[in-house]
């Protein structure tokens, strides 16, 4: 069985679970999120806990299930703080400005790119040159990072581009004569 699904997840106050027959909605202070649910996985809702069981004996349900627990371990994470990813935009001239749900990038093309964010998901700018992308789905937070991350990648000799604000940049050497 997976190590996974052996650990309960706790609700803390203010989160509420819903199970239905094919989906579980968790609400919360942050939002509320839905995900659908697959027939190998079983869920158990007592109290303040969710419990997570393999419906079958095979290895398709076994991993299924700390799939699915770690699934709604976010949901319960996001739907309580919330997640967040920066974008570091380094290069001359490259600019971010939040204006509502669209967000004007400026990344030296001949154009401003201009990204409409998804329901759910805000972006601000402290700074021109930093983004910082919040939402309570973990999975729309990090697609919408990444989205905006391949309008310009970071390249490899002057380390030009978007980037994470983790992320490290390998440079390459210049070609020399």
């Amino acid at each position: 069985m997976s190590r996974v699904a052996k650990m309960p997840v706790n609700l803390p106050a203010g989160v509420n679970a819903k199970l239905s027959a094919d989906s579980i909605s968790i609400k919360g202070p942050q939002g509320n999120l839905v995900q659908r649910l697959n027939a190998l996985v079983r869920i158990q809702h007592e109290g303040s806990t969710l419990s997570f069981q393999a419906a079958q004996e095979s290895r398709e349900s076994h991993a299924l299930s700390g799939t699915f627990r770690a699934l709604v371990a976010n949901m319960v994470s996001g739907v309580t703080t919330g997640f967040q990813k920066k974008l570091l935009l380094v290069g001359t001239g490259f600019r971010a400005q939040s204006q509502g749900a669209n967000l004007n990038l400026s990344l030296g093309f001949s154009h401003p790119v201009v990204y409409r964010l998804p329901e759910g998901v805000k972006a601000e700018t402290p700074t021109q040159t930093e983004i910082v992308i919040k939402g309570a789905d973990r999975q729309k937070v990090g697609q919408v990072a990444a989205e905006i991350r391949a309008h310009r990648p970071p390249e490899p000799y002057k380390g030009k581009g978007v980037r994470y604000s983790d992320e490290v940049v390998a440079l390459k050497e210049v070609k020399k004569k």
